[in-house]
């Protein structure tokens, strides 16, 4: 029984670490913080706050990241200075680190704050927790959603559809893959983790199509978007713009996917026509001369805000050919990141679209 209680303590070290490289909340960080410490936060806690969640965390790192650090540090030491607890020395020193840094004037990119998530294994029981991460995605997400940066904030559908990827690596191994709305770009990380043939990322909006590049070239993928770009195939990812409602019906029929991905991209009912023509023209069953190709499929994450508007999303996929099948509840998708407070994934569903026979 000693033996489970220290495993369980070390489980709770690591996803507090975790988290705090997630930028979680902080008042998700000090729950962490006091349930790794059986009901308070002990200095033991506090010096692996230190070691190990500071340790990590580059001191020239984005402004916002340098706040949200500041942030939670003076959180955590009100919190100890409130209790029976004494706070250690070096804690005090971090504090009086970033109260001098992080402060000044933020340019363009440096508005994000950069979001480290790392995706687990299905299966922790029994493991050493430092050699279960299976992904690591470093992210540049927008630090204010408020501003309608939405393009490049994490949403809970693109954490779903990466674990998706991650537990079913054998559908998208060795296949060609397009996503329509790739926002930050997480869902292409994860493809090439799997080994997609080709990735192929997408986006309309071009602030959030340079921020996913910036995030491609954080998470050391090449951007195919020159031929004297050197780096081995398996790193190359393709960035597209893509609006929509200008997709030529030439230019979605070139790409020829074998999956077709998206995540939170039925939101609104004026582009709905637009993404299901997009939609239809990919999943266009394509043959090689005599030989017929497997016919393409899409996988959708996405959340159910207003029925209204998803129900008619049906509608016009059924009016274009479109079989839609929610496959949510037949689909054992492991919770990836149990340590993201933030991440409801109770909520997301799971649709597989194709062409109807």
């Amino acid at each position: 029984m000693e033996g489970e209680g220290s495993m369980n303590d070390s489980k709770q070290l690591f996803y507090l670490k975790l988290a705090f490289l997630a930028t979680e909340p902080p008042n998700c960080i000090l729950s962490l913080a006091i349930e790794a410490g059986g009901g308070s936060i002990t200095p033991q806690v506090q010096n692996f706050i230190v070691k190990e969640c500071l340790g990590e965390t580059m001191k020239e790192t984005t402004a916002n990241n340098r706040a949200y650090i500041r942030g939670i540090l003076q959180k955590i030491i009100s919190f100890v200075e409130a209790s029976s607890v004494s706070v250690v020395d070096c804690l005090y020193e971090e504090l009086a680190h970033y109260l001098t840094t992080g402060k000044e004037d933020l340019q363009g990119i440096n508005h994000r704050i950069c979001r480290e998530i790392s995706f687990l294994s299905s299966d922790l029981n029994g493991k050493d927790c430092s050699n279960s991460v299976n992904l690591v995605a470093s992210l540049l997400c927008s630090s204010n959603m408020l501003e309608g940066d939405t393009g490049c904030s994490l949403w809970p559908s693109s954490l779903f559809l990466s674990e998706f990827i991650l537990s079913y690596p054998e559908i998208f191994t060795n296949k060609s893959c397009f996503e329509v709305g790739s926002g930050v770009g997480l869902v292409g990380i994860a493809l090439n983790h799997v080994g997609a043939s080709k990735v192929t990322l997408t986006d309309g909006d071009l602030s959030s199509l340079e921020n996913m590049k910036a995030n491609l070239e954080l998470n050391k993928l090449c951007l195919n978007v020159a031929s004297d770009i050197t780096c081995p195939s398996d790193q190359k990812v393709e960035c597209r713009h893509l609006a929509w409602e200008l997709a030529t019906k030439a230019e979605l029929k070139d790409q020829q996917p074998d999956i077709v991905l998206g995540a939170d991209i039925i939101y609104n009912p004026e582009c709905i026509p637009h993404l299901v023509r997009v939609f239809s023209n990919l999943l266009e069953e394509k043959s090689f001369g005599e030989v017929k190709k497997e016919a393409p499929v899409a996988y959708i994450a996405t959340i159910i805000r207003n029925l209204d508007t998803f129900n008619y999303f049906l509608n016009v996929a059924c009016e274009s050919r479109l079989s839609v099948v929610d496959i949510t509840s037949n689909t054992n998708v492991p919770n990836l990141l149990p340590y993201m407070c933030t991440y409801d994934r109770s909520s997301v569903h799971l649709l597989k679209v194709s062409v109807s026979e």
